[in-house]
């Protein structure tokens, strides 16, 4: 576990998650200054942290000047992003960018063309660089909530879910290098939804639609060569009742790579329900029988 005996800059989106980076830090006795991205962002946060403010997320001058003003060097980004902000009617109006987002981000000033996630962050991470202010992994303040290998809940698995798992498991995988999402849900080797824009459980519940007997497989994992210091994948309890729902009855996850949010609330429930979760490696999907 890091520990720091100056301020820490914490970007926080949506869920639980930059709530216990927050919490961890302030037991370690780090005074956070945090951004809370406006729609996303816990309001608890301002009373745990040091400094708190909230912001678009095209505001990136303000962001610099707040982390400046509160002497920040180090910060760290935890919690979800709607992606799908992007795409809403008269989004530039409503999240109206300022110069600094404009320099980094307009293709016009900067040349960026690509609009995937992985350049996105990667330049979001570069603009606050060259303001001396570096970014983090989250998971250096809160280790534990990586989650390790093994099978989590009673649920045994069976050969044919075993096979559904390599299955989702290398496209997954395969759909992370192209930097589509992280989840794939499949039964019988047959692929019902994968994930894009929309998110994990907008991904489970397609799934469910497609598939109303239910008892299909999710798979869940990190991107090849994940940088930990953004859009780590993490679930939380929210994933399991979203699997009840819809009718999911396996979630397989990346162990060492997949942040697990409230483990032993999430354990408790999925048992409840008869839902199986295991946290896998890639030498146990590589030590699954050939799929046939």
């Amino acid at each position: 576990m890091v520990t720091m005996n100056r301020r820490v800059g914490l970007i926080a989106g949506w869920g639980e998650y930059p709530v216990t980076v927050a919490r961890r830090l302030t037991e370690q006795g780090v005074q956070v200054c945090a951004l809370g991205i406006r729609g996303h962002a816990d309001p608890c946060l301002r009373e745990i942290c040091h400094a708190f403010r909230w912001t678009g997320i095209t505001r990136a001058g303000l962001q610099v000047r707040f982390f400046r003003r509160h002497g920040v060097t180090r910060a760290t980004m935890a919690g979800k992003l709607f992606k799908t902000i992007m795409f809403e009617r008269f989004a530039w109006l409503r999240h109206l960018p300022d110069v600094t987002f404009l320099r980094y981000f307009h293709p016009h000033f900067s040349g960026a063309k690509n609009r995937n996630d992985n350049a996105m962050l990667t330049t979001f991470i570069r603009l606050f660089q060259a303001y001396g202010i570096h970014m983090l992994p989250a998971t250096d303040f809160a280790p534990d909530l990586l989650v390790k290998q093994g099978t989590l809940t009673h649920r045994p698995l069976s050969d044919y879910q075993m096979h559904d798992i390599r299955f989702a498991w290398n496209l997954a995988r395969q759909m992370g290098g192209l930097d589509v999402g992280q989840s794939v849900a499949v039964k019988g080797r047959a692929v019902l939804a994968v994930e894009a824009v929309e998110g994990t459980d907008e991904c489970i519940r397609r799934a469910g639609h497609l598939c109303p007997s239910g008892g299909f497989t999710v798979v869940k994992v990190a991107k090849p060569g994940q940088d930990m210091r953004f859009d780590v994948p993490a679930i939380g309890i929210g994933t399991i009742q979203t699997m009840r729902e819809a009718g999911g009855t396996v979630l397989a996850i990346e162990a060492d790579k997949t942040i697990i949010l409230g483990q032993s609330d999430l354990i408790h429930f999925a048992n409840r329900n008869n839902i199986a979760v295991i946290a896998l490696g890639e030498s146990e999907i590589n030590a699954v029988g050939n799929v046939a």
